[in-house]
């Protein structure tokens, strides 16, 4: 599908919102009601968004398949699902000790995914060693996106798939009015009932409303030298599933 053109990314140079140790505090300190806080803003979509994600990275039995900002791991659970070795990365220490916690709760523990700290923008990987590379809703954060997406190529396989599943625009005018401000004004405050950091949320809210849209986003990822750039809306445009091969 395709969109009107889009705002630029902003500005890729670290800012003062988009430090990387900044955003990794942030992260640290909502880890432990991450996962019910976004299933409950979401209205329950998260979980079929991340089902749609994992579907479309379409992992093979065996291949090995890199989650980077992982959080605590849910794609990395859908992925493990399809017979996946899934290495789940992530630079908060906190999101990912969440998403081990789970597993060894649910008895789950060592089973086909490994939890590994890094930068998305300096993968611990070596040059084409992935079969597939899969990130949901983390894009955004990265101080710089193009040069996040110059590095997934760089540690994906020739032959290989990207699938990026991000935030949006609303492909419907007065659903995006309707949306822009459940953004801004329902979601902070009920982020302070929810979250014990709604200040972070209000960061969420305002990446969100300054990130790209569908078409956008496909011209960054054409740009970073990615082919066979698709996407795909979901949820009326609020989210987009991006798709992509290395050539």
């Amino acid at each position: 599908m395709t969109a009107p053109p889009g705002p630029a990314l902003p500005d890729p140079r670290p800012t003062a919102d988009k430090d990387a140790r900044l955003v990794q505090q942030m992260f640290d300190r909502v880890a432990p009601r991450y996962d019910v806080a976004n299933t409950v803003f979401s209205l329950g979509q998260d979980r079929h968004w991340r089902r749609v994600a994992a579907r479309a990275a379409a992992p093979r039995p065996g291949d090995l398949v890199l989650d980077v900002a992982s959080g605590t791991g849910m794609l990395a659970g859908e992925l493990r699902a399809a017979g996946a070795r899934v290495v789940a990365v992530d630079f908060s220490l906190a999101m990912l000790a969440t998403g081990a916690r789970r597993d060894r709760a649910r008895g789950r523990a060592g089973e086909g995914v490994l939890w590994c700290t890094g930068d998305g923008l300096r993968l611990p990987f070596a040059d084409a060693s992935a079969d597939v590379l899969t990130i949901a809703f983390g894009l955004r954060n990265l101080p710089d996106a193009a040069g996040g997406l110059a590095e997934f190529r760089r540690v994906v396989r020739p032959g290989g798939r990207l699938v990026v599943l991000e935030f949006s625009q609303p492909t419907w005018p007065l659903f995006g009015e309707i949306y822009r401000r459940y953004l801004v004004g329902a979601i902070p405050r009920a982020a302070q009932v929810l979250t014990s950091d709604p200040a972070a949320y209000r960061y969420l809210a305002d990446s969100i409303l300054e990130w790209p849209d569908q078409q956008g986003l496909g011209e960054v990822m054409a740009a970073a030298g990615w082919a066979h750039v698709q996407w795909q809306s979901l949820s009326g445009g609020i989210v987009a599933l991006h798709r992509a091969t290395h050539p």
